[in-house]
């Protein structure tokens, strides 16, 4: 067979390159295999230098031995071969191995698994015992199972392992059926790793909760940076979680409730009576901190709750007023504009009878509130 390939010159090409379907097959440098040696090969110790052969590419590489510190003429075992350049490998596929020095062939093995990682020679190789000789199924959920938290593409999984198509979409399929593999859009995860990431968010959660029992909930992106995945994924995975609830950005425990003490409820009622007090020009939030002698950090969890609970408005990050306070401005703003069009600062100031350093924080959220409009120097009511 021939293949016209344009852009790419003869020069770039050599023996061993492979023309591959993207994101299916992908370049490795790290394979484990099972390694046969001949009966009259040398002893190959680990770590030792070999020529490796792989259908028409001719690499050395090093050899881990997993187990054993060598394997003698006619023995077998497991390892991980570091590829000097990498190649275009599938578990299942044939490979050769030479003496570094003189080039004689001293046995040969099946990949096992063409994407591996750098393995230690202290990991049981249960894994490997599996994609030597077990089922399609096995191997497709103890690649899925190693891949953790990231899962795999399922096109990957196609790259992966030497097996028709078609049985690889059945084996998925059964696998999912049965529950051992999760698939959200295109990646595939195995249910131990979902469990973990379930285990991690509700853990931290509880953490949370714990030490901010007054706040709704926790950041879903502080929640992402501790674990660390691709935000598509966690996007999908935290959405799956029957143990949370999403409000926005925030993520709470379905079981968790703000709960107020009683000496929080009494705090409650002072915060809306000094502000209730102050008016159009209310304390600030230092000051009321100061006056009810309450941590700043506490006190700010406390103004936030009550501004969802619809007690409070939050003006400004220091200025809060009451929901009674607002709605009076709000009737005010309505008869003022019942016989103008349109406000200026000074008119505002006036009608709440309050000061400019409280008039321009009101203005500001009313217009980013869509109540008024600015015009130049003047304001016009958009609230019917």
């Amino acid at each position: 067979m021939a293949i016209n390939l344009q852009g790419i010159d003869k020069d770039e090409l050599q023996r061993g390159d492979t023309v591959v379907v993207p994101e299916k097959l992908v370049p490795t440098r790290k394979l484990d295999a099972k390694v046969e040696l001949l009966p009259n090969a040398p002893v190959l110790k680990s770590k030792s230098l070999v020529h490796f052969h792989l259908g028409t590419s001719e690499t050395t590489a090093r050899i881990i031995l997993f187990g054993t510190n060598e394997l003698k003429a006619g023995e077998t075992g497991y390892g991980q071969f570091r590829l000097q350049a990498p190649v275009i490998a599938m578990s299942g596929d044939r490979y050769i191995i030479r003496r570094f020095s003189p080039l004689d062939t001293i046995g040969g093995g099946a990949v096992l698994d063409p994407l591996s990682h750098r393995r230690s020679r202290k990991e049981g190789t249960e894994d490997l015992s599996i994609f030597e000789t077990g089922t399609l199924q096995e191997k497709i959920a103890v690649k899925v199972k190693r891949a953790g938290i990231y899962g795999m593409k399922t096109t990957l999984i196609e790259g992966w392992v030497k097996a028709e198509i078609p049985a690889i979409k059945d084996s998925v399929r059964a696998l999912k059926e049965t529950g051992s593999l999760m698939q959200f859009e295109d990646v595939l995860i195995h249910k131990a790793a979902f469990d973990s990431f379930r285990e991690n968010v509700v853990g931290l959660l509880t953490g949370f909760h714990r030490k901010n029992p007054l706040k709704p909930g926790m950041l879903k992106e502080e929640i992402r940076a501790h674990i660390n995945i691709d935000p598509r994924l966690f996007g999908n995975f935290i959405a799956s979680l029957k143990e949370i609830v999403l409000e926005k950005e925030l993520v709470r425990l379905a079981t968790f409730k703000v709960a107020l003490s009683e000496v929080d409820e009494t705090t409650k009622t002072k915060i809306l009576e000094l502000l209730d007090k102050g008016g159009f020009q209310p304390a600030s939030k230092e000051e009321l901190s100061q006056a009810l002698k309450i941590d700043q950090k506490r006190f700010a969890d406390i103004l936030k709750l009550m501004t969802k609970e619809g007690r409070l408005v939050r003006i400004s990050d220091s200025i809060y007023t009451t929901s009674s306070v607002y709605k009076q401005m709000i009737d005010k703003l309505k008869d003022f504009y019942g016989g103008k069009p349109e406000m200026t600062v000074a008119e505002f100031r006036d009608v709440l009878n309050t000061s400019r350093k409280y008039a321009l924080p009101f203005l500001e959220y009313l217009d980013a509130n869509n109540v008024t409009l600015r015009v130049g120097d003047v304001r016009k009511l958009l609230l019917k």
